[in-house]
């Protein structure tokens, strides 16, 4: 007799079905990025998160069985916005220029939240993987890959490691920028410009 597949420990309990709920789930996930920027790892507990979001800590476990599935749907919550942020940005738009407004999004959008960003990298690599956290990095390889296949790129584009090359330089500088304090979105943008575009040889 085969035996069930394990439950994913981090899968929330419930799904908010209502208002109310949504906005229960929407206030302990932005209170647990705000704990997250203001005192990292240390000052990060369901019991912080609770009194933050104003909500019972029984409330918090009917929605999350625990911290890591807190960051989990955090981590989803912030692909999310990423995903449309870039998607958004490509719309109409094909090779060189394409590439230019996805990566103008892209560091946008790590530099809206740097300390959150850089920290949630952390926890995405420390935690099992996810379904839709892969499908949503799959959905946003896709989007530069489109751009990078135009002709008016060079063959050096096409190669299969150019997009997981592109996004590395793109996250390593932005999350570089942000462990130095960088308020400068402009010059940020302008060397990481720099660095994708001599990646291409461009």
């Amino acid at each position: 007799m085969k035996s069930k597949a394990a439950a994913d420990p981090l899968k929330p309990r419930k799904q908010p079905g209502q208002r109310r709920s949504a906005e229960t789930v929407s206030a302990i996930l932005e209170a647990s990025a705000r704990i997250l920027e203001d005192a990292g790892f240390e000052g990060y507990t369901t019991n912080r998160v609770a009194e933050l979001a104003g909500v019972s800590i029984g409330s918090l476990y009917q929605y999350f069985p625990n911290k890591d599935s807190i960051t989990r749907a955090l981590i989803v919550r912030e692909m999310e916005q990423a995903l449309r942020d870039v998607e958004g940005a490509a719309a109409g738009a094909i090779g060189r220029d394409c590439l230019g407004r996805m990566v103008a999004a892209a560091v946008a959008n790590q530099l809206r939240r740097p300390v959150l960003a850089r920290l949630l990298d952390v926890e995405e690599a420390r935690l099992p993987p996810d379904a839709a956290v892969e499908k949503m990095g799959d959905e946003m390889d896709g989007l530069f890959r489109r751009c990078l296949t135009a002709d008016d790129l060079p063959p050096a584009a096409r190669a299969a490691e150019a997009v997981g090359d592109l996004i590395a330089i793109i996250r390593g500088m932005v999350d570089a920028a942000g462990r130095r304090g960088e308020t400068d979105s402009t010059a940020l943008l302008e060397r990481v410009n720099r660095a994708v575009f001599g990646y291409l040889s461009l």
